[in-house]
């Protein structure tokens, strides 16, 4: 068996973690938060590896993999996950938790990309119903939680909505509801066959509800004008996201779980777009 007294053979080894290690609760959380000090403590704890090893398969030096397994150097470039994602074996799995594409995925060097390049999108729900439990799960453990929604009564808005029992102190909670008195609101309740009385009186019970979380979170609500087209939740760097059409509710809409990454435009873009309602919207609570 290898020692560390043979350092070159040792060292150019390669890495191989057993299936479980990889599926292992804390090995995937430190993927999914990118954590990649994290990473290599636990490729020193199930392979046996030491820093030497885990330098030569990262193309990195020792003292490099040192600096970021004690906390002083954080890996911010793609390339450079890429690189430690193809040196430590990962499985597709785990470079999917970690942003990247699946190993055997390969850019085509065309015009375009394999939709894989950009794995996003990491679950698709029929309906918010299927992706009810673990939108609270999500909401649990947010930090910050983002919803855009038309009135909110079904997210929030009411004692048993998807995520009222959700929600706990130190929570920074942001809701955007469409404006009772726009014409855009007018517009929706056609869309949808119900009386602009109606959905406007759902829109106010939605916010003087909510005020009553001041007590629970930090909690501000804001009304926007435009037709809703997105219905976004999002619980720290996790969304899901549906959308409005006539005739059709939202939480009706195909739910679509969306990962921050390294390199994806569409968690990005949603999140800016909330940013800009915000802007542009009118703060109530």
């Amino acid at each position: 068996m290898d020692t560390e007294g043979r350092t070159m053979s040792t060292t150019l080894d390669p890495i191989e973690l057993p299936d479980w290690a990889w599926e292992r609760a804390e090995v995937r959380q430190a993927l999914r938060a990118r954590d990649i000090g994290g990473v290599f403590r636990h490729v020193q704890q199930y392979a046996g590896a030491s820093q030497a090893r885990i330098a030569t398969a990262a193309g990195m030096t020792q003292a490099r993999v040192n600096e970021i397994i004690n906390g002083r150097r954080e890996v911010s470039r793609l390339e450079v996950y890429e690189r430690i994602a193809d040196g430590l074996r990962m499985p597709d799995d785990a470079r999917h938790l970690l942003g990247l594409a699946a190993a055997r995925e390969k850019r085509t060097g065309g015009p375009a990309f394999d939709l894989a390049a950009f794995p996003e999108v990491v679950r698709v729900y029929a309906a918010q119903s299927s992706a009810a439990e673990e939108i609270q799960q999500q909401a649990r453990e947010a930090k910050e939680l983002d919803l855009l929604a038309v009135r909110g009564l079904g997210l929030i808005g009411l004692n048993d909505s998807l995520l009222r029992a959700c929600l706990g102190k130190g929570l920074q909670l942001r809701v955007l509801l469409l404006d009772p008195d726009s014409t855009a609101l007018a517009q929706r309740a056609a869309e949808i066959g119900e009386s602009t009385e109606s959905l406007a009186s759902g829109v106010r019970l939605a916010e003087a509800r909510l005020r009553e979380l001041a007590n629970t979170c930090d909690v501000s609500v804001y009304r926007y004008r435009m037709l809703p087209t997105w219905r976004l939740i999002r619980a720290d760097s996790t969304m899901f996201v549906g959308a409005f059409d006539a005739g059709w509710e939202g939480h009706e809409s195909a739910t679509y779980k969306v990962m921050e990454t390294p390199h994806g435009p569409l968690y990005r873009g949603f999140r800016r777009m909330f940013e800009a309602i915000i802007d542009g919207a009118e703060r109530t609570v």
